[in-house]
């Protein structure tokens, strides 16, 4: 059995952190505890509640979240808590006890279109992953089940899986009204069934792609962490509504070029340009105010 290891990651609220495993602890589920009874399900989340500082246990994916009272501040005690949640989990207990009852869950999946004429939007009634992927072809997705087997359909190029959505580029063999049917009720009822939809292995490959992005790229400098805070802030919702992702690469200073990566839906949409021209640049420019930025996107 795989050794657990724990990571922590802060998030948007001061008073929430994330405890990220290099393995799935739920699948196809996530699961918020207010307090210790609604936590029986979970003997982690009780272990947890002991903590007289713990305010709300979540656990989804591959990660702990834990939002604390204020009579503690995060950086007196997160180690331990990181160090306690390792410890548990490498004991082989039961995360969170399902009951088989309620194991099926009914899911509704609807298809939604986005800007992109190839690419259809197909959101669930739950969340699906933590994270963004995206997979080109059938071996990128070797360690993403339902990408791999949405693959098998011939007329799927691409998979782009983030939040509740699968994104699926089409090739132009088929309309969308021919076969978006078929494919919403084959996602509808793989998440149903409860099969898996990400292997652990994808974890790893995550974090080593973070990894290497790190190592090559120099440090932020503050007019890049600007872009990056309004990126993530005012586009990457907006974007992610299409179907799609936005990702900063980089900021030259001399030229005042942005370079983003675009995934999903946006990749190779043809109204992306007047997007980037007509929307971000131009809210980059009035926010910075810098009226020599230009933005180039980079398709993922």
């Amino acid at each position: 059995m795989s050794i657990f290891n724990i990571k922590i990651e802060p998030t948007s609220n001061p008073n929430i952190k994330k405890f990220v495993a290099n393995q799935f602890l739920v699948t196809s589920r996530s699961f918020e505890f207010k307090n210790i009874d609604e936590a029986k399900p979970s003997p982690l989340a009780q272990q947890l509640f002991y903590l007289p500082f713990v305010k709300t246990v979540y656990i989804a994916q591959n990660f702990v979240a834990i939002e604390k009272f204020s009579i503690v501040e995060w950086e007196d005690i997160e180690m331990e808590v990181a160090e306690q949640i390792e410890n548990y989990l490498n004991s082989g207990k039961i995360i969170v006890e399902v009951d088989e009852t309620s194991k099926k869950i009914p899911v509704s999946v609807y298809a939604e279109s986005t800007p992109n004429p190839t690419v259809l939007k197909f959101v669930a009634n739950k969340p699906l992953v933590d994270g963004t992927f995206e997979f080109k072809n059938i071996e990128e997705a070797k360690h993403a089940p339902i990408a791999q087997a949405l693959f098998h359909f011939s007329f799927v190029k691409e998979v782009f899986i983030s939040a509740n959505y699968i994104s699926v580029t089409k090739y132009d063999v088929v309309e969308w009204q021919e076969v978006s049917l078929e494919l919403r009720e084959f996602i509808r009822k793989y998440i149903e069934e409860g099969k898996e939809l990400l292997k652990d292995d994808i974890l790893t490959q995550e974090k080593k792609k973070a990894e290497k992005s790190k190592v090559s790229a120099p440090p932020l400098d503050d007019f890049s962490k600007q872009i990056v805070s309004i990126l993530n802030e005012y586009v990457k919702p907006a974007v992610a509504s299409d179907g799609g992702n936005i990702a900063f690469q980089s900021f030259d200073e001399t030229t005042k070029t942005v370079k983003v990566v675009l995934q999903g839906a946006c990749s190779g949409c043809p109204s992306s340009t007047v997007t980037l021209k007509n929307g971000i640049e131009t809210m980059l420019k009035d926010m910075l105010n810098d009226d020599e930025l230009q933005v180039v996107a980079i398709n993922g």
